[in-house]
């Protein structure tokens, strides 16, 4: 059959996404993957220079996304299903462009692992994420803030003369553009991907990208790359250069045969061919390979311990298989941040298919003959040169302009666009896409104003690059100017010029919760935590009496109320954090976190019986952060009994 590109409707138990965190995330959330210092004693020098350029400090103008929960119903996800007579690949443009299925349909395989749930958990960078599939991660440090996001897709001519799906959007963290070009020549037994990144700016840009490919793991999946060393990170803010594939007692590229979670960075040499396999005990299995800009190769691994089974239960559900991830990336490892000139690009080739290598090879106790038998038989499948000459003959439809509209992401880039009137040939973002999100911005561009709301409403989101930030310097210094300001002149590390910004738009603002919010922040970094107390009070009274209903409301109450409680039991001030405890609706207090949150007040007011049985009872945390320890940290201070394995998260060896 010729390759066919349809729109189709994928069914699955979800959850709901519920409404973004109203509150502007001032501070980074992702600890997890910090280095200490002494961890880059020895590093090659561009890997070491690499870790520490220009890593995060703020997920602005990105919103947190932390309200979804933990009952699913039948969810509906548009997708694209792409299929010739080898391949079928099933796309979920509206959640990152996901490749949540790729099936090999003359064997039945399916080549990944497929979630059979959608089930959100505090993975990526602005919270919601969920397992499976291939993921296109770019931005920063950790899972990209579009894993749960629209992105834009559409039909364009394909090298071969047929049609391939091209996905892109706006990366906002970074403020680059990309795009995602999926194409399945007829006959093919591989899924061709093209990436581009875009620095359309004046300056340098720092680039993060890693595909991400999630696979079945079970008692003979072996890992297989071109390697004979690795970076590992155990999550003790630590990397380690060790040896492949045994390492410390165990072959570490079997996912099953170590405790905790881990990551191994491959250090594939200069001029080897780029691939990665995730094989079964007979040798079948996924391969991946691309083009030499791809250069970083990793395997992340769950581990057979608790906390790594319990974390896959609850990214799925009980009673299905587990997974480990095999990824491809522009540095040698997801620490690392690449700089990408002014009008430059980086852009390159991945292929996706299917590998059958002879099993007791690949499993034998000789690795260089295992990496010998998967690259010869790789190199019969699909030649390196083939990857080459399929990487030339897609770089001039990288400009094609899409046809046929599958998909609509977001607003962001339209107005980038309006506001530059820069050309992206390939990746248009018209005006058309613009949302009620957009709109304030957008009159602030065309008349130097920011308006005023037409209801009472939690503030929106501030948009933070230079540019905006000279716009709102320069708009009249209103309240909510001055609220938008202090955040952007937060993000540029101006702290001292944003509390300015904040007092003074205070001191007019009918609404003074959220700049009252900001200023605790501020207080609490800058070391004045019991004036941030003072400030988080204030603002959960202003906030109380003039919260109305509805979903924006409710997720402003969590979100602020949760901060401040955890303030105020900071500070040794459980009366203060009893009474906002009260005042939370019970759409809030019935929540996990909250079940939790409850349980560190009943221990802050001297009451640990009661905190116990609030875990005997049981709770689910739905936003529980990857690498998060604080359900750990409550019990071990209930009581000296084992962590029950239904709260046993943690990512590597400790107390408890």
């Amino acid at each position: 059959m010729a390759t066919t590109v349809r729109r189709a409707v994928l069914t699955l138990p979800g959850a709901q996404l519920g409404e973004p965190n109203p509150l502007p995330a001032l501070r980074p959330r992702d600890e997890t993957h910090q280095l200490d210092e002494r961890a880059r004693e020895g590093m090659p020098r561009d890997m070491a220079r690499q870790i520490g350029y220009e890593p995060l400090e703020t997920l602005l103008p990105v919103r947190v996304l932390d309200g979804y929960g933990r009952e699913r119903s039948t969810v509906e996800l548009d997708s694209i299903v792409i299929e010739n007579d080898r391949l079928r690949a099933t796309v979920l443009p509206g959640l990152g462009g996901r490749v949540h299925s790729l099936l090999h349909k003359p064997t039945g395989r399916e080549l990944l692992y497929t979630n059979p749930v959608f089930q959100p958990a505090d993975f990526a960078l602005n919270g919601a994420w969920f397992s499976g599939g291939i993921e296109w991660n770019i931005g920063a440090t950790g899972h990209t803030a579009l894993s749960c996001a629209p992105v834009h897709a559409a039909l364009v001519p394909a090298p071969d003369g047929g049609e391939m799906v091209r996905l892109w959007e706006w990366e906002r963290l970074r403020d680059l553009p990309f795009q995602v070009d999926l194409w399945l020549p007829d006959d093919s037994d591989f899924l061709y991907v093209g990436v581009r990144i875009r620095n359309p700016h004046e300056k340098t840009a720092p680039v993060y990208w890693w595909s991400n490919i999630a696979v079945e793991e079970g008692e003979g999946t072996r890992v297989v790359a071109p390697a004979d060393e690795a970076w590992h990170f155990g999550y003790d803010h630590a990397l380690r250069r060790v040896p492949v594939p045994a390492w410390d007692g165990a072959d570490r590229t079997y996912p099953l045969r170590g405790e905790y979670p881990a990551d191994y960075f491959y250090e594939v040499p200069d001029g080897a061919r780029r691939w990665i396999a995730s094989l079964d005990e007979s040798g079948r299995g996924l391969v991946q390979t691309s083009t030499d800009t791809l250069r970083g190769r990793k395997l992340f691994l769950w581990g057979a311990g608790r906390g790594g089974r319990r974390w896959q239960q609850w990214l799925t559900e009980p009673g299905t298989s587990g997974y480990a991830e095999i990824q491809a990336g522009l540095a040698r490892t997801q620490l690392e941040h690449v700089p990408l000139d002014s009008g430059a690009e980086f852009a390159w080739l991945e292929a996706y298919g299917p590998l059958s290598a002879a099993g007791p090879v690949v499993h034998g106790a000789d690795w260089q003959a295992a990496r010998a038998e998967v690259a010869s038989r790789l190199e019969q499948a699909l030649p390196r040169a083939a990857v080459d000459e399929a990487y030339a003959a897609w770089r001039p439809y990288a400009d094609a302009e899409p046809g046929e509209r599958l998909a609509t992401g977001s607003g962001w880039g339209a107005l980038e666009v309006l506001r530059t009137g820069m050309k992206l040939p390939g990746t248009p973002f018209p005006e058309v896409t613009l949302t009620q999100e957009q709109r304030p911005w957008l009159e602030l561009l065309r008349t130097g104003l920011l308006p005023e709301p037409r209801k009472v409403t939690p503030p929106g989101p501030t948009l933070v690059a230079p540019h905006w930030r000279d716009m709102l310097e320069t708009a009249s210094a209103d309240p909510l100017t001055e609220y938008h300001l202090g955040v952007a002149q937060w993000h540029a590390g101006d702290r001292a010029q944003a509390v300015r910004s904040w007092e003074r738009g205070l001191q007019l603002a009918p609404s003074r919760w959220p700049l009252l919010r900001c200023l605790a922040v501020a207080d609490r970094l800058s070391g004045n935590p019991g004036r941030a107390a003072d400030r988080y009070a204030e603002a959960f009274d202003d906030f109380c009496e003039e919260r109305r209903e509805g979903a924006q409301w409710t997720a402003a109450s969590a979100a602020l109320g949760r901060e401040v409680i955890e303030t105020l039991l900071a500070e040794h001030r459980p009366e203060e954090a009893r009474a906002v405890w009260d005042r939370l609706r019970p759409p809030v207090r019935d929540r996990g976190r909250f079940r939790l949150v409850e349980a560190q007040l009943l221990l802050a007011e001297g009451n640990p019986a009661a905190a116990r049985a609030l875990f005997d009872t049981g709770f689910e945390v739905a936003d529980l952060r990857e690498g998060e320890e604080t359900l750990n940290d409550v019990w071990t201070r209930l009581t000296d009994d084992p962590l029950p394995d239904r709260y046993d998260y943690r990512m590597r060896p400790g107390p408890g």
